[in-house]
């Protein structure tokens, strides 16, 4: 038995050497090597082109959710290769039952978690940092998003000039990916050095994710798992030239005198403007537009503001700003291009050189829509009645092999009339191996407000000069995953550029988790505490909170978070006990019914205007069906009440407020879609039960009809009406306005 122990302890030792040998072998990234096409491959799915025969194939793939890196429940397989102008990727999509991918038609980028897609993730400049998702579903919809490791996550809101083309077959389905090597920025070298990784996303019981490099649980990047990609020889210099010039003619109907008399039409106005961007370089990119126009943006869905002590942040969506978006994420939201509300003209420089990337932009500013005025526990806002220039900067250097960094922000805002606002400061990332990543930001704001008290009353020219700091340190692991922030933001801190709703306060953040992987019902469950303190610059406390929940990832990609807040907040001079039950909940049933997501909270909330305290409650829906792949309906609807103290008489309906929303889209192909938006917002108060002054009732009505044709992402046409009605006294709704627009834009590209 004496001599038994040791060898079996030495085969022991011997098995877990193995397996780890063997799991870091498979962590190691694939190296893919390709070769030139033999032949010309013309975009229409299908995989039988000459130039397919010889291109390199992959078919090494990991599920990586729900399972651990193990080997995938469906068979793909992907081919590289390139000729003299474009980088061609192609995948075989195996299905064992065709009948349920999840393939509806859709705009740009509508291509949600829920639904069959697959692509490539390319970094051209092979830093293992940031790199382009280059995805489509079966029907050839296009995603594209920029994704970095620095934090600032995935964000879709730039394009590309790419192509795809799929086909729904027999036995799955198939994906061709061509991009222009034109629009891609690389190193000027040879031969090239990128780095790749192959994705398909398969929602069927669960969501399957899989890609051709492994993703350990608990790491603390995504682009540093892409493989070295070797073999493209001879590639065109960089050089890229598009204009894209645009007209657009629109008649605008406004009531001839008070809300509710007869609409009458202004003359129909023409506008004419454009953008340029233009590549001079692999690592450069200049960016101008004049009179840019926004009319292809959706309109944001609505929010409740309602009992709501600061501002609400709507997300940008105007092409011209979106140019190395991923530059301006900073810890503190010091840049919020939607500052910059009405641009008459705006330029633009970003590009890279040797391990520092920069962006810098400039832009002046008609004026229009609303200033945040900041404060400790709230903040109001001030109309933007003068002309500004803005000017943005940013350099960020890369330090060694782990994805650190440092990083220098400047914004400024002068004022026309007389004003300014400047902020300066440096921010910075370290990751210290693959689990703890320390990020933190100092920022030093000085301000000369505009000379208009009319407008506001702190607006009197007076001069602040404060201070914002944050930092935060993460672990995150197979198991265990914990947080912590700091923040410290002066009175007089402003950032003009951004956007800064809070200051003059101090707060301690924290969480910590523990994540468990079941099978069965669920695949993921997370428990979790919060703690979270928040003061004044005095001390004067703000809010303090300890929360519990439980997240939970199941069947049908649903998602669950639920936790309890036992808190204490401000309001007035009084703090007072608040418990809520906050909840969320995502499922994705079934190709019909694609999504149903609830949030909210139930319980005890602050009436803020009035300093005291109720019991209500938000319900936030939203819901798409699909009844046909080619129609979807889409609904988003919001509900908030607040209920208070009368006295004896018991509680009483302090306010209710709702939203709804209906998006209706038929999408013909992938160029062309029709779509209608109905829009609902009303608030109903019992003035009674107020402080101040309130109106009753208020509320809003909103309706357009679109038609787009699309040959790429700015070559355009716009058909459009527009009808705008607003809530009065009597309960009906009075127009407003109107509005008939055209837009024509198209790109000419070199």
């Amino acid at each position: 038995m004496t001599l038994r122990a040791p060898r079996v302890l030495f085969l022991v030792l011997l098995y877990l050497l193995a397996l780890l040998v063997s799991r870091l072998s498979a962590e190691i990234p694939q190296t893919i090597h390709v070769t030139r096409a033999t032949g010309p491959i013309v975009m229409d799915g299908d995989l039988s082109d000459a130039g397919w025969k010889g291109a390199t194939k992959v078919d090494t793939w990991y599920e990586t959710n729900p399972g651990d890196n193990v080997p995938p429940k469906v068979r793909s397989v992907g081919y590289l290769t390139y000729d003299d102008r474009f980088f061609y990727a192609g995948f075989e999509f195996f299905d064992p039952e065709p009948s349920k991918i999840r393939a509806p038609y859709g705009d740009r980028d509508n291509v949600p978690s829920y639904t069959d897609y697959g692509g490539i993730i390319l970094d051209t400049h092979n830093d293992g940092r940031t790199a382009w998702l280059l995805l489509a579903n079966p029907r050839g919809i296009q995603y594209d998003a920029i994704t970095d490791d620095g934090g600032n996550g995935e964000d879709n809101s730039p394009d590309l000039y790419w192509d795809a083309s799929a086909k729904i077959t027999k036995d799955g389905w198939t994906l061709e990916i061509r991009v222009p090597f034109s629009t891609l920025r690389y190193p000027k070298v040879n031969p090239q050095l990128w780095r790749i990784m192959l994705y398909r996303n398969y929602p069927r019981a669960f969501r399957y994710q899989m890609f051709t490099s492994t993703l350990p649980r608990g790491g603390n990047c995504f682009i540093c798992r892409t493989g070295p990609l070797t073999g493209l020889e001879n590639l065109p210099s960089g050089g890229h030239l598009v204009v894209a010039p645009y007209v657009t003619a629109k008649e605008q109907g406004v009531p001839r005198g008070d809300l509710g008399t007869p609409l009458v039409n202004k003359p129909a106005r023409v506008n004419v403007g454009g953008d340029v961007k233009w590549t001079p370089n692999e690592n450069t990119a200049v960016d101008g537009a004049i009179n840019p126009d926004f009319s292809q943006v959706e309109s944001d869905v609505a929010q409740i503001g309602v009992n709501e002590r600061f501002a609400l942040f709507y997300p940008e969506k105007r092409p011209f700003f979106l140019e190395g978006i991923e530059l301006f994420s900073t810890p503190i939201q010091a840049v919020y291009t939607r500052s910059i509300t009405s641009p008459r003209w705006g330029l633009r420089a970003t590009g890279k050189f040797g391990g520092s990337a920069y962006t810098a932009l400039i832009s002046e500013d008609r004026g229009g829509g609303s200033v945040i005025l900041p404060g400790p526990n709230g903040s109001d806002f001030a109309d933007q009645e003068f002309k500004s220039l803005a000017a943005i900067g940013r350099m960020r250097h890369d330090i060694g092999k782990n994805r650190s960094f440092a990083s220098f922000l400047v914004t400024d805002r002068e004022v026309s009339g007389g004003g300014y606002n400047r902020v300066y400061g440096p921010d910075f990332q370290w990751r210290i191996g693959e689990s703890e990543t320390i990020t933190g930001q100092l920022l030093l704001s000085n301000t000369q407000t505009p000379n208009r008290p009319e407008l506001a009353d702190t607006w009197t020219g007076q001069k602040l000069n404060s201070h914002a700091a944050d930092i935060w340190y993460s672990h995150s692991s197979r198991r265990w995953d914990w947080f912590t922030e700091y923040k410290d933001f002066g009175t007089g801190f402003r950032a003009d550029d951004g956007f800064v709703p809070q200051v003059g306060f101090r707060e301690n953040y924290g969480e910590a988790g523990y994540t468990m992987r079941p099978t069965g019902l669920l695949s993921r469950v997370r428990t979790f505490l919060i703690a979270d303190y928040q003061a004044e610059q005095d001390g004067s406390l703000i809010s303090r909170s300890i929360s519990p929940g439980v997240g939970m990832d199941g069947r049908w990609s649903s998602f669950m978070r639920y936790r309890v807040a036992f808190d204490r907040v401000r309001a007035g001079n009084r703090t007072f006990p608040r418990r809520q039950f906050i909840y969320t909940f995502q499922v994705s049933p079934n190709r019909s019914i694609s999504l149903i997501s609830l949030d909210g909270f139930l319980g005890e909330q602050v009436d803020f205007a009035n300093a005291r305290l109720g019991t209500g409650g938000t319900i936030n829906l939203t819901s798409s069906i699909r009844p046909t792949d080619h129609l979807e309906l889409r609904f988003n609807g919001s509900r908030q009440w607040l209920n208070v103290d009368t006295g004896p008489a018991g509680k009483a309906r302090l306010f209710t407020a709702s939203v709804a929303r209906l998006r209706a889209t038929y999408t013909f192909t992938a160029r062309a879609f029709a779509r209608a938006i109905a829009q609902y917002v009303a608030t109903d108060r019992d003035p009674a039960l107020y402080v101040s002054a309130v109106d009753r009732k208020s509320g809003s009505w909103a309706s357009s009809l679109l038609f787009a044709y699309k040959l790429d992402w700015q070559s355009v046409v716009f058909l459009g009406y527009g009808d705008n009605r607003t809530l009065v006294e009597d309960n009906h709704f009075e127009k407003a306005d109107r509005q008939f627009f055209l837009k024509v834009s198209y790109a000419f590209q070199r």
